[in-house]
C-alpha cells in the first residue's frame, strides 16, 4: 500500500487498500456470492422495520422478528471474512513488507500465509465442536440446537454451521494463495 496524494475526500493522503479483483477463480466465485450475500442486510433491515411498526403501530409484535434479524446478522458478518480475503479488503500492517526486497516479501507473505492456515484451524476446531453441538445431542443423535424462546427456531445451530463454513472457506483461500505464493517465489 502506498500512500495517497492528498485530496478534498482525503486531506491526509491515508492509503487505501488494494482492493484488486483476483485471477484466483475461487474468490471471483466468493466476491459474485458475497454480493447477493449483501443482500441479506437489506432483508434484515426490512424485518427490523416490519417489527417495529408491528410493535408500536399495531401493538401486536411478532415472535420471529429479533431472532431472524440476529441470525441473518450474524451470518452476514461470518460470510463477510472469505469476502474480505477475496477482495483482499482485510486488514494488512505492511510497514516490515514494503521494506523488504520481493524475494524477502514473497517468504513473509507463505509464512503470514501459512500462520492464516493455523489460525484458520484452530478457531475451525472450536466452530467444529460448537456446530457438533449444536446439531448432536448427547447420545449423538441428530437434532438442531433451538432457541428456547416462544418461536423456538433451529437458528442457533444454523448460525454456528454458518460460521464452521465461512472459516473452512477461509482456510481454503489461504491455501490456494500459499499455492500461488509459492509457484510465484522469487
Amino acid at each position: 500500500m502506498k500512500a495517497n496524494p492528498p485530496t478534498s475526500e482525503n486531506p491526509l493522503g491515508v492509503a487505501e487498500p488494494e482492493s484488486v479483483p483476483s485471477n484466483n477463480p475461487l474468490d471471483r466465485v466468493i466476491q459474485r456470492m458475497g454480493q447477493a450475500i449483501a443482500w441479506l442486510v437489506f432483508l434484515a433491515m426490512l424485518v427490523s422495520v416490519y417489527e417495529v411498526i408491528m410493535r408500536y403501530v399495531f401493538n401486536a409484535p411478532t415472535d420471529w422478528a429479533h431472532e431472524t434479524t440476529t441470525f441473518l446478522v450474524a451470518s452476514i458478518f461470518a460470510l463477510g471474512g472469505p469476502y474480505a480475503l477475496a477482495t483482499n479488503r482485510h486488514i494488512q500492517i505492511r510497514i516490515l513488507l514494503d521494506r523488504l526486497s520481493p524475494r524477502k516479501r514473497n517468504w513473509l507473505e507463505i509464512f503470514n500465509l501459512l500462520l492464516g492456515v493455523v489460525f484458520c484451524l484452530a478457531i475451525g476446531y472450536a466452530a467444529w465442536v460448537l456446530a457438533f453441538n449444536a446439531t448432536h445431542s448427547p447420545t449423538g443423535a441428530w437434532r438442531l440446537e433451538t432457541s428456547g424462546s416462544a418461536w423456538n427456531p433451529p437458528l442457533p445451530a444454523f448460525t454456528k454451521i454458518v460460521i464452521l463454513i465461512a472459516i473452512a472457506i477461509m482456510a481454503v483461500q489461504q491455501v490456494v494463495r500459499i499455492g500461488r505464493q509459492w509457484r510465484n517465489k522469487q
